[in-house]
C-alpha cells in the first residue's frame, strides 16, 4: 500500500458516520412518484413512511400526492417527517423517474406522463384494452407488473404475500356475509357442539387456498378442496397437517359439494385465465343464501356468474346466492397489505439506485425482467399480446439492442 493510499484510509477511518454513509451510497439518485389510488377504490399504498425514510437516506426523492396514504392510516405529516415531498397536483407526481402505485394506469393518467419513465403497479389484465397498452407504448415507458415480478429463483413475492392476505381475509368476509349484519342467513362460520359445521368449498390449492383453509379449519368448518393437480392437492394436505376432503375437478363430485356448501371460494392459480369455471346452472343448484367469493375475478373469474365489483359496492345477489367479487381483497386490510408491499419494493428501489439505474438493474436481475410487460415502448408480454391482438417481442432479445 502506498503512502497516499494509507493516508486516504486513515482519513476515511476518522470521517463522521454520516459522511461514510454518503461515500458508500454513490449510486444513481432517483425521483419516485406515488399518486393517490383512492379515486380507484384502492386503499393500499406502495411505500410506508418507514420505507420512504430509508429511501431518502439513500439520496432518493419521493413525491407523494396529498392523502395518498390516508386510507392505509398513514398521514401526510408522517410522510413529510420521513422526508417525502407532498404535492397537491397529480400531474407533478407523474413527472418522476419511477412511478409506484397499486392500481393499473388509465388513459387520462397515461396522458399525464412525460414519457421514457418506469411504471410499477398491478397489471390486472382485464382492466386494460388495446388503447391503453398502445398509449403506454407510445410514451416509450417501461412498465412492471406486480403479478409477474419474481425473485431470481422464480419466487413471486408480491403474488404470494397478497395471496396469503386474500386467503385469510376471505374467511373473515365469508363469516360476515353469512351473518345477519350483511343480511345473510344468520349462520356461524365454524362449528359448535350439537350443530353441524358450516361447509367451505375451495377451488384451487395454492397459497390463497392454503391460508383460507387454515383459517376455516381453525374455526371448525368442514373444508373441501378441488383442483386439477393431484400433486398440489397432496402438497397442500401436508402443509395443513391434517386430512381434509380433496378431489380433482370431477363435475358430479363438485356438483354434490356445491349443493351442500355454505361458502364457495374461487382461488385458482393467478397470472392466467382460470381453466375451469363453475357454470351458472351449478350456481343455481346451490343453497339459498350461500356465499361465493371469487378471488380470480380480475382474470375472468372462477364462476360464470362472476362480475367485477369494488369496495364501495362489493357484493350482489344472483339466483339467491351472495357474490363477493372484489379484485383487490387485500385492500380491506390496507395497512397490513401496504407494509407487505413496501417490504418488497423498498429493497428493489435501493438496488436500482446502487447499480446505476433501471436499465442496469433490468439487465442484472432475471426475476425483475419477468415483471416487465412493456420495455422502452415495446410490448414484451405474450399473454397481453394474444389477448389484445398486439405483437410482442422477447425481452432478452431486446436487451441485446438497448
Amino acid at each position: 500500500m502506498t503512502e497516499k493510499e494509507q493516508a486516504q484510509g486513515i482519513k476515511t477511518l476518522f470521517l463522521p458516520k454520516e459522511e461514510m454513509l454518503e461515500i458508500q451510497r454513490k449510486g444513481k439518485k432517483i425521483t419516485i412518484g406515488i399518486p393517490s389510488d383512492f379515486p380507484k377504490v384502492e386503499y393500499r399504498v406502495p411505500l410506508t413512511p418507514e420505507a420512504v425514510e430509508l429511501l431518502v437516506s439513500y439520496g432518493h426523492e419521493i413525491y407523494l400526492e396529498i392523502n395518498a396514504g390516508k386510507s392505509s392510516s398513514y398521514s401526510d405529516q408522517e410522510y413529510r417527517k420521513a422526508g417525502a415531498v407532498i404535492v397537491e397536483k397529480k400531474e407533478e407526481v407523474f413527472q418522476c423517474d419511477i412511478i409506484l402505485r397499486v392500481s393499473p394506469f388509465d388513459k387520462e393518467e397515461i396522458d399525464m406522463l412525460k414519457g421514457h419513465q418506469t411504471l410499477i403497479s398491478n397489471l390486472q389484465i382485464n382492466a386494460h384494452c388495446q388503447e391503453t397498452i398502445k398509449k403506454l407504448m407510445a410514451k416509450k415507458v417501461t412498465t412492471i407488473a406486480y403479478e409477474y415480478l419474481a425473485s431470481d429463483n422464480n419466487y413471486l413475492p408480491v403474488v404470494r404475500l397478497m395471496s396469503q392476505i386474500s386467503g385469510a381475509t376471505s374467511i373473515t368476509l365469508a363469516s360476515e356475509y353469512l351473518s345477519k349484519s350483511r343480511d345473510g342467513k344468520g349462520v356461524l362460520l365454524g362449528g359448535v357442539t350439537g350443530i353441524s359445521p358450516t361447509e367451505l368449498v375451495i377451488l384451487g390449492s395454492k397459497t390463497a387456498a392454503e391460508f383460507a383453509a387454515r383459517a376455516a379449519l381453525g374455526l371448525g368448518a368442514t373444508v373441501k378442496i378441488f383442483d386439477d393437480d393431484m400433486f398440489r392437492l397432496r402438497l397442500l394436505e401436508e402443509k395443513l397437517g391434517q386430512r381434509v376432503f380433496t378431489s380433482v375437478l370431477y363435475p358430479n363430485v363438485l356438483k354434490k359439494a356445491l349443493r351442500s356448501a355454505d361458502v364457495v371460494l374461487g382461488a385458482l392459480s393467478f397470472n392466467s385465465k382460470p381453466t375451469f369455471r363453475v357454470s351458472e346452472e351449478m350456481v343455481k343448484e346451490m343453497k339459498n343464501g350461500s356465499v361465493i367469493i371469487d378471488l380470480n375475478v380480475s382474470q375472468g373469474g372462477c364462476f360464470e356468474t362472476s362480475k367485477c365489483t369494488d369496495l364501495k359496492n362489493p357484493s350482489y345477489e344472483k339466483h339467491g346466492i351472495i357474490h363477493y367479487c372484489v379484485p383487490n381483497v387485500p385492500s380491506i386490510v390496507a395497512r397490513t397489505a401496504s407494509i407487505a408491499l413496501s417490504n418488497i419494493l423498498a429493497p428493489i428501489i435501493i438496488s436500482i439506485g446502487e447499480i446505476g439505474g433501471i436499465q442496469h438493474y433490468i439487465k442484472s436481475s432475471k426475476g425483475f425482467r419477468k415483471g416487465i410487460y412493456i420495455y422502452n415502448g415495446i410490448l414484451t408480454n405474450h399473454d397481453i399480446g394474444d389477448k389484445l391482438n398486439l405483437p410482442a417481442k422477447d425481452i432478452d432479445l431486446l436487451l441485446a439492442v438497448f
